[in-house]
């Protein structure tokens, strides 16, 4: 399982890093395209920015802090994802490796373009951020990491812990 991690976060980071390519080669700053239309229903645009911030452009400006936050961030991932390799817990290891791609996806950006992301989607169904490829999988890998935690992680705590049988036959 490792290696195919190892192979999607590849895939993740590059694809996000085309697409990103593509926008900066063939867009100017600020400029905006229709993207997606279904009839007169206006979904989402091609938006070229470049943010200097993380989420919601938070923290614009703090190259060296986002950076840092960034490279803890991808090397914790990194552990668990090591750490857990073995064991069979297939939406940990998807988060994960969604949540790696999107992460490095974005680092690859701060590190060569100034510390600036290209985000580039704007969803015109509702007042949103712009985002990227990368945002995608990190944000869907964060919910998926999330419903593990809740709904399906082990109680690793408590090695006394065992199954209870309601099965009254």
């Amino acid at each position: 399982m490792l290696i195919i991690s190892a192979l999607c976060i590849i895939a993740i980071a590059g694809i996000d890093q085309f697409i990103k390519m593509w926008v900066m080669s063939n867009m100017r700053l600020y400029e905006e395209r229709d993207f997606l239309k279904i009839g007169n229903l206006d979904l989402m645009h091609l938006h070229y920015i470049e943010n200097t911030g993380s989420a919601f452009s938070s923290f614009s400006g703090q190259r060296a802090f986002l950076l840092i936050i960034t490279v803890i961030g991808v090397g914790i991932c990194c552990y668990f994802l090591i750490k857990n390799r073995k064991e069979h817990k297939p939406l940990f290891q998807t988060s994960l490796t969604m949540i790696l791609g999107g992460a490095i996806g974005n680092m690859i950006d701060r590190i060569f373009h100034g510390g600036a992301v290209v985000d580039y989607l704007d969803v015109q169904l509702f007042n949103f951020a712009i985002f990227n490829f990368a945002d995608c999988f990190i944000t869907v890998g964060t919910i998926i990491l999330a419903i593990h935690i809740l709904f399906f992680m082990e109680d690793d705590k408590n090695p006394n812990h065992k199954e209870v049988n309601h099965d009254n036959t």
